[in-house]
């Protein structure tokens, strides 16, 4: 993995963690896949997920914030079988990005963030979608064991957590509390994953480390900045434009892993 920080990547970089930070502030979610996914199609994706780890923490952080005490409690106890399998499977997709070649890497990281549109996406009906969900996304020690760890693994390697999302939308939250909860989630994952990655040697110099921290506060200025739009956009549109923008860069990142664009 490599990384040059050039002023104009570096400009990059500010806009693109900004308007994921919008982005999340407005849905609720879409930090890390637009964050990730949008760098993806300038850097290599492997330096894209690992630079992406502290900006995401710091999103999480400002957003877990829309917990009470009492709820961040009851949402750990809840959720803390989910919680725990992803951590274990995180890791153990951290370990292994590096190693995965740069073109087949975009082109599956290009698959996944289509796959999450298709799935998000309520105009078109998906064959047996209805039905794997009834089946994956109930409210057991089981299924969370199973969805954390299968989620963890994908999330810990593409920072791709939308099959964690995708479950927590399944429980029957209030906006608010599915906010919090997805932060509080991602929270301690990416908590974990910045040692991890650090130990790893995943980041290619000091640099890019720095940078990735001071990426930082542009990313809570843009949540921040979501988050005050937010009651201003009924969920409808909300949901609308950040499919359209996911669509977008998952396309973009499958023509560029076959080298087309």
């Amino acid at each position: 993995m490599s990384l040059s920080l050039t002023p104009g990547l570096l400009a990059v970089v500010c806009v693109v963690v900004v308007v994921a930070g919008a982005v999340n502030g407005v849905a609720g979610f879409g930090f890390a896949l637009v964050g990730t996914m949008a760098l993806a199609t300038v850097v290599d994706p492997a330096t894209a997920v690992v630079f992406m780890i502290v900006p995401i923490l710091a999103v999480n952080l400002s957003l877990v914030r829309e917990l009470s005490v009492a709820e961040l409690r009851s949402c750990g106890t809840r959720f803390g079988p989910l919680l725990g399998s992803a951590l274990v499977g995180t890791l153990a997709g951290l370990v292994v990005v590096d190693r995965v070649p740069a073109g087949p890497l975009k082109i599956g990281l290009g698959v996944l963030t289509l796959a999450f549109v298709v799935s998000a996406q309520n105009r078109v009906p998906v064959p047996g979608l209805d039905r794997a969900r009834e089946g994956c996304f109930v409210e057991s020690t089981p299924a969370m064991v199973g969805v954390g760890g299968v989620s963890g693994v994908l999330f810990g390697g593409t920072n791709v957590g939308v099959q964690l999302i995708a479950y927590l939308r399944s429980c029957d939250l209030s906006h608010a509390t599915f906010v919090g909860v997805v932060a509080m989630v991602f929270l301690g994952l990416n908590g974990v994953r910045v040692g991890a990655a650090a130990l790893l040697g995943l980041y290619p110099s000091v640099s890019v480390a720095a940078a990735s921290v001071a990426a930082a506060v542009p990313a809570a200025a843009g949540v921040a900045v979501g988050t005050r739009v937010r009651s201003y956009v009924d969920q409808q549109r909300r949901r609308r434009a950040v499919l359209s923008l996911l669509a977008v860069i998952g396309l973009r990142l499958i023509l560029g892993g076959l080298g087309v664009a």
